[in-house]
């Protein structure tokens, strides 16, 4: 990859456990992304997904190792680097507006309180709360709650967007229309997206790629699925595209199985810096058998018109 944005170098993260010993999360992670690519990471509980979204976050430190933005290793949290979490995490006594604005204010502080209000209200609209701008977190819906989320987060035009699981919590109908958005809002700006999700089709969706990941502890990156669905592709249709089943089935082939004997089979072969891209497609055509002209139906037919 020649434009490595993202550049996750050789990370680890220990914990110490309760007898002394240490326990191993994930050990020698390599990965880069390039700029404007929208990547989902899918792997079971315990594998480490948020550990790396908060240590690209800058919340959390690695063990070993280092993760590369833009020319620059990450030293703590930046508001370059923006966080959506699964729940909204809004000011409970601040008004849709007042959230969104002082994510715009902590980003230019020299702004006055009209330039601030002005630049919110463009990423307010942009997620489809135009008409709530004055409503307080208590008066709104689920769905509306990761909106502002979303909005408080784009507002400070981040580098990076870093999303662990955000729209997990909402029923399916809200969050169809929120990835809707997501996707429509990240084609048009180009934001870079580092992503997680449990779910299959969410991520085939939304993302670029898709990082398959081992069971934890001592948990590596399996697979990079690239995804083969055209980039411009709808909700409505993107489920009959005939590369949709190819893709679906060799992630969902992985969690089920491949996930846990991964390591097995691979062994010392495995090279955490070569990790196998996948790009999923049409199975193989099959040859269908001539048709035997001596069959019984044939013969009769050919001794009739005789």
């Amino acid at each position: 990859m020649t434009d490595r944005f993202i550049s996750i170098e050789g990370i680890a993260r220990h914990f110490a456990a309760t007898n002394g010993a240490t326990t191993t999360v994930f050990e020698n992670l390599w990965l880069s992304m390039a700029r404007g690519e929208f990547v989902c990471v899918i792997g079971y509980s315990g594998c480490g997904k948020t550990t790396v979204l908060n240590i690209l976050a800058g919340l959390d430190t690695p063990s070993a190792g280092a993760v590369i933005v833009d020319g620059k290793e990450i030293e703590g949290p930046s508001l370059d680097r923006a966080v959506i979490f699964q729940s909204h995490a809004l000011l409970p006594w601040r008004t849709v507006m007042g959230n969104v604005a002082y994510a715009v204010s902590s980003r230019h502080r020299g702004w006055s309180r009209a330039e601030v209000a002005k630049h919110a209200q463009t990423f307010i609209d942009l997620v489809g709360l135009t008409g709530a701008e004055h409503k307080r977190p208590a008066e709104l819906s689920g769905g509306m709650k990761q909106r502002v989320g979303i909005a408080r987060a784009l507002s400070i035009e981040p580098k990076i967007m870093l999303m662990d699981e955000p729209f997990s919590a909402l029923d399916a109908l809200t969050r169809g229309t929120l990835q809707d958005e997501v996707r429509r809002i990240c084609t048009t700006t180009g934001q870079t997206v580092f992503m997680i999700t449990h779910d299959v089709d969410e991520a085939i969706y939304l993302a670029d790629k898709v990082i398959l990941m081992t069971n934890g502890p001592g948990a590596v990156l399996a697979e990079i699925v690239e995804n083969p669905l055209p980039k411009q592709r709808a909700r409505s249709d993107f489920h009959k595209h005939p590369l949709y089943y190819a893709v679906r089935n060799h992630i969902i082939d992985f969690l089920v199985s491949r996930s846990r004997s991964f390591i097995e089979e691979f062994g010392t072969s495995y090279d955490p810096r070569k990790v196998a891209i996948v790009r999923p497609g049409l199975p193989e055509p099959s040859i269908a058998k001539p048709s035997d002209q001596s069959t019984p139906s044939n013969r009769s037919r050919q001794a009739a018109a005789h």
